[in-house]
């Protein structure tokens, strides 16, 4: 589920002229045996709603006098959430005759036309307090305190994130709260201005409405509603002038394409937005590639691989983003670690929504084809997963049944989604539109969308420029195919350089001709190019390849330079 709470206001949303009718209480009740949780947000002091709506124990948390109280219904405690009402503001309004007037555990509230009244009082008295308005209601509390962080409160309690809940309401007083909710509606009955910024409106009104957008959450996860609200668009590039994106909660989305093609610079332009929104994602990193991603908590090392159970305590925490670093791992033991923590998150994902965006690199290592069993525990529509791999066609078939949109990079982007299609069992995609204008800047970016015409864009870029593959091109093992090979002018050597490290003892330790003929020929900077992937570091090794006034030691050195200054920084 993506949607695992409801929030809703009272007056004029679950009530009518301050009662709720059957049909609604049962709908909410339907909320709670879905599995979700159910939070009431009220302007009235506590007394009076309890007075008013005695089933009001549906619910798992209310948050009371406009955010100034919260109240645990299983164990009936109030919790103070600011300061006590100021008694000398409440003296004041009955000397200036205001009436009505109520004082709860932390407002003062009255009812138009004494705003001006209140107003007059806070200043005489010197204080800093807010008016808060609310259909003709006129409520006075501590600045800050309001629906939304009422609202906060009680998720803390319940261990949920804002990210997993939709919020309805009708008043102008609701506009904090349903911003925060991930998606806000409104009853048919509500202020035009709250409409007017809400996600969705509400056929019926009043706790019809309610009823009505129930119905939603139950039939389909407000999957027909949250599908068209833009602002939830991860922007994967341009094309044309114009956005390219997915939505964070549809469904998988897999970055494909040889190494060096972007898919690691895309992934992390992805993560900025998740980030920069608040939601919480996990990076399973086989190679540590992210661990200088920024405000990142990175659990794993070269010399201790992490465990499950720390990766599933400190998803316990809704706004945290982790990278769970695999390289401590032997490349043999990764699908099984693998293989074990994927139930548990998918266990966390029904039970809290979390973690709302899920990433894997290496996705051919970590669920192989081969490794049908872990895959199989996928459910057929899985959201907010991304992938990313060198192998579409080495990925077990049911990852990639889960697959909603593919972005292939490289210049063999069309036969990347042929791949593709073949090993998921698809149509294969028609042809790529936008080549003809985009194809010089574009970098081979193809977004395919299954049963829609496959574009090509410009990806975007991110801010942060991580140190790509720093382990693996510095420390870890290329494959042959992959590796350098010092072999001299006649082939008479076949040292392998399966990593920089390697490269740079390999390249201190051969003769001089051996040297100078692999540099003559541009093999340094090749390799560098098409097998590491790093073209500013080939371009550095290139132009110490193309000065000819070098002599050997200095090429040495000024290569050796070029590959410690991007690769061997302190991690």
């Amino acid at each position: 589920m993506m949607f695992v709470a409801l929030a809703t206001d009272y007056d004029g949303t679950i009530a009518h002229h301050g009662g709720v009718a059957a049909g609604t209480l049962e709908a909410l009740r339907q909320v709670r045996e879905s599995g979700r949780k159910l939070v009431l947000v009220t302007g009235r002091r506590l007394e009076d709603l309890l007075e008013a709506f005695p089933e009001a124990h549906v619910f798992d948390r209310i948050v009371a006098e406009n955010g100034g109280v919260l109240y645990r219904t299983e164990t009936r405690e109030q919790v103070r959430l600011t300061r006590p009402a100021d008694e000398r503001l409440a003296e004041e309004l009955r000397a200036r005759r205001v009436d009505p007037l109520s004082v709860g555990a932390t407002i003062v509230a009255t009812w138009e036309p004494h705003q001006d009244a209140a107003l007059e009082a806070i200043k005489a008295l010197g204080l800093e307090l807010q008016v808060v308005f609310n259909k003709g209601a006129v409520m006075i509390l501590p600045s800050g305190v309001n629906k939304a962080s009422g609202l906060t409160a009680a998720l803390l309690e319940l261990g949920l994130s804002h990210h997993n809940v939709a919020g309805i309401g009708d008043a102008e007083n609701d506009h904090a709260f349903l911003d925060l909710c991930e998606l806000g509606a409104a009853t048919a009955n509500a202020l035009p201005a709250l409409k007017d910024t809400s996600d969705h409106v509400t056929a019926a009104e009043d706790g019809a409405g309610v009823q009505e957008f129930i119905g939603e959450l139950l039939e389909d996860d407000l999957q027909r509603i949250a599908s068209g609200t833009v602002h939830r668009l991860l922007v994967l590039g341009d094309r044309g002038g114009e956005e390219v994106g997915v939505p964070i909660h549809g469904g998988g989305l897999l970055l494909a394409g040889p190494s060096g093609s972007g898919k690691s610079a895309l992934a992390t332009a992805l993560l900025e937005q998740v980030r920069e929104r608040e939601y919480q994602a996990l990076i399973i990193d086989p190679e540590g590639d992210y661990d200088e991603l920024a405000d990142a908590a990175i659990l794993g090392s070269p010399h201790r691989p992490p465990s499950a159970g720390e990766i599933m305590k400190l998803l316990e925490r809704p706004d945290q983003t982790i990278v769970v670093n695999l390289v401590g791992l032997p490349p043999a033991e990764r699908p099984d670690f693998f293989a074990e923590l994927l139930p548990r998150l998918l266990g966390l994902r029904v039970e809290t929504g979390r973690p709302h965006w899920l990433q894997v690199d290496e996705a051919h290592h970590l669920l192989p084809a081969e490794l049908q069993t872990a895959a199989q525990q996928l459910p057929p529509e899985l959201r907010g997963f991304s992938w990313l791999t060198v192998h579409p066609d080495m990925v077990a078939a049911p990852v990639l049944h889960t697959i909603g949109a593919v972005v292939a990079l490289g210049d063999q982007a069309a036969e990347t989604l042929a791949v593709f299609a073949r090993a998921a069992g698809a149509e294969e995609p028609g042809e790529i539109t936008g080549s003809d204008d985009t194809d010089e800047t574009g970098g081979g970016a193809v977004l395919w969308r299954r049963r829609e015409q496959p574009v090509r864009f410009t990806p975007r870029r991110a801010r942060q420029q991580l140190l790509r593959h720093r382990r693996k091109y510095a420390q870890g093992e290329l494959q042959p195919p992959d590796s350098f090979y010092f072999r001299g002018p006649d082939g008479r050597l076949n040292l392998r350089a399966q990593n920089l490290s390697l490269f740079l003892q390999i390249a201190d330790g051969v003769d001089e001709e051996t040297w100078t003929h692999h540099l003559r020929r541009h093999d340094y900077s090749s390799w560098m190019r098409d097998k590491v992937g790093d073209d500013d570091l080939a371009d550095a090794v290139e132009r110490v390849e193309d000065d000819g006034d070098l002599d050997a030691a200095e090429t040495r050195s000024r290569v050796r330079r070029a590959v410690e200054d991007r690769y061997t920084a302190p991690a």
